[in-house]
């Protein structure tokens, strides 16, 4: 499929308002993609790599910038587009106003010379004439992925350069839009799901079972259109590939019991969420690969900087399995440490030993998605349990979390207490005979916090400090999801030290959209947990509500922007207070 053609489906897409008649046009997108289908059935959504897959371009709006702006020629500096950005509030929109194509000979050349240099008589140098296919797209991204090392901002610069250099307007609009994630048509995954079935011809809900075992949107397209339901049926997990958490939200002790009569019980751990894959005889093809690989809430990969949880791993499990769990720091002593603590190991990339002596981490497996050749996702929490116990043994029963299914309130109420003196953030109360439901968040998960209420809210937007902070960002826009995007809920600025504030400076700059003075706008890909002391009605905010004293309590890392609190969520606190 020519990029043209998957950019004026792309257009109609977006001029649907109608959920019905946005499936309609991606199932038409779909059938028509031919080979392509697995990049189409990525690029409608705006991802150029499965959700499985954490390989990232790594690129932000400023390189892009500097690679329409060189495409767009001599007459065109950062500056032009970075203002137009701002004025129009779409990069796509911005990219396809240029008359691409001009920059051709020597100058077309670079480290993006397949994509971008002149490829003969044809004209396939200038102006979307050269017939740029999805494909070509596709192995140019891959590539400027793959480069890393000296240099390499150039390369990628380069290629990106080469790739807009052979767009026409609308290849433009949609090729700046999904190399910065901001596809912005209205396509989401469960649009794509049900496109698929209609597309061909299969169950909307077999589609939706494959999808959460693959994470693949298009591997199962094409399973769909080459293999039908047969096809769909026979996909299961698959060791190294990690699947999305399942997920809770807040609720109480009385809810619990309300609806399931009895409740699984366990403590919470103040930990980060860990997806553990470990087969013995190697996970990959020909199992040459490692043996253990460790997945974060959002599938990056964690192996690397969490050796003492591999160690535990491999001398725990003597079969193949797929673990749920949490990471938690301790003391010396076996107490809980706080959360940042944990995160400061994940982040690390280098001198992993250094930072395994300052901080000690442990793993609590709490759930069992696959054992020994078997997927357990459809099984009951409580037999999944149990295989988690036989898997881990008594070599790794330190690690097991601790289970108990029961109907009496006080019996609930002490081991919340048992969890609390232990230094742990509360309890989880789980539905015993619920299936386990990748990537979804739902009522057969509760999580009770007994303390202060916290919000999980996405930065979008900033303000440069003054005097001594003048370099640094120091006040922070914190926004609730919507169906849409993102509201306002005020502004944090208290609770952070200047060695915070300096990491979340270089934090976010990556992320700077635009700047007008001291007010900076951000791309929302960076979380806060933010404290507060109450939720208001306000005028002042998009969200129609405010943060009364909120307070930073720290980076996110595990958690996407489309998994944050919402504003429902900010609206039902404020009912209860």
């Amino acid at each position: 499929m020519e990029l043209a053609a998957f950019a004026e489906r792309a257009r109609a897409i977006e001029a649907e308002s109608a959920d019905t008649d946005v499936r309609e046009r991606v199932t038409d997108l779909l059938g028509a993609a031919g080979a392509d289908l697995p990049v189409v059935a990525r690029y409608v959504q705006g991802r150029v790599f499965p959700a499985h897959d954490s390989t990232k371009l790594d690129i932000g709006p400023a390189l892009c910038y500097e690679a329409i702006a060189k495409a767009a020629g001599r007459n065109v500096t950062v500056d032009d587009v970075e203002e137009r950005v701002a004025d129009v509030g779409d990069v796509g929109e911005v990219a396809s106003g240029y008359d691409f194509g001009g920059q051709r000979g020597l100058a077309a050349f670079g480290a993006g010379a397949g994509a971008g240099g002149e490829t003969g008589g044809d004209g396939s140098g200038a102006g979307g004439t050269g017939g740029l296919t999805v494909a070509e797209v596709d192995d140019e991204l891959r590539d400027l992925a793959a480069t890393e090392g000296s240099g390499s901002r150039d390369t990628k610069r380069d290629i990106l350069f080469g790739l807009f250099n052979r767009t026409g307007d609308d290849e433009a609009r949609y090729l700046a839009r999904l190399v910065l994630s901001e596809m912005r048509i209205g396509v989401g995954d469960g649009a794509v799901r049900d496109a698929i079935a209609d597309a061909f011809d299969v169950p909307v809900d077999e589609v939706e079972r494959a999808l959460q075992v693959t994470n693949d949107h298009g591997e199962v397209a094409v399973v769909a259109r080459d293999e039908g339901l047969d096809g769909l049926e026979s996909l299961g997990l698959e060791v190294g590939r990690p699947v999305g958490a399942m997920l809770a939200q807040a609720g109480t002790v009385t809810e619990a019991l309300d609806d399931w009569e009895a409740a699984a019980v366990e403590w919470k751990f103040d930990g980060a969420r860990v997806q553990v894959h470990h087969d013995p005889d190697g996970i990959g093809d020909g199992g040459e690969g490692p043996r253990t690989r460790l997945f974060s809430r959002n599938m990056e990969d964690v192996t690397d900087p969490l050796p003492e949880v591999v160690e535990f791993v491999e001398g725990a499990l003597d079969t193949p399995a797929i673990l749920d769990g949490e990471v938690v720091a301790v003391a010396d002593d076996g107490s809980p440490l706080p959360f940042q603590e944990v995160l400061r190991r994940f982040r690390r990339k280098h001198d992993v030993a250094k930072a395994r002596e300052d901080t000690s981490v442990e793993f609590r497996a709490f759930d069992c998605l696959h054992a020994d050749g078997d997927d357990l996702l459809d099984d009951p929490l409580t037999e999944r349990h149990d295989r988690l116990e036989s898997a881990l043994g008594e070599a790794g029963a330190a690690a097991l979390s601790a289970l108990t299914v029961s109907d009496d309130p006080d019996e609930i109420a002490a081991i919340e207490a048992e969890a609390l003196d232990a230094g742990h953030e509360g309890i989880m109360l789980k539905n015993p005979g619920s299936a386990y439901t990748p990537g979804r968040r739902g009522k057969q998960w509760l999580k009770r916090k007994p303390d202060v209420e916290t919000l999980d809210l996405v930065v979008t937007g900033a303000e440069w400090g003054e005097g001594r902070r003048a370099e640094l960002l120091g006040t922070f826009e914190i926004s609730a999801r919507t169906d849409d995007g993102f509201a306002p809920l005020g502004k944090v600025a208290t609770g952070i030290t200047d060695e915070e504030l300096e990491d979340l400076t270089d934090l976010l700059e990556p992320h700077v959209l635009s700047e007008d003075g001291a007010d900076v706008d951000v791309d929302p890909a960076v979380v806060f947990e933010v404290g507060y002391e109450e939720i208001q009605a306000s005028p002042t905010y998009a969200a129609g509500y405010a943060l009364r004293f909120p307070r930073f309590l720290g980076v996110r890392d595990d958690i996407d922007p489309d998994d944050t609190d919402s504003l429902e969520r900010v609206e039902r606190l404020a009912e209860r207070q």
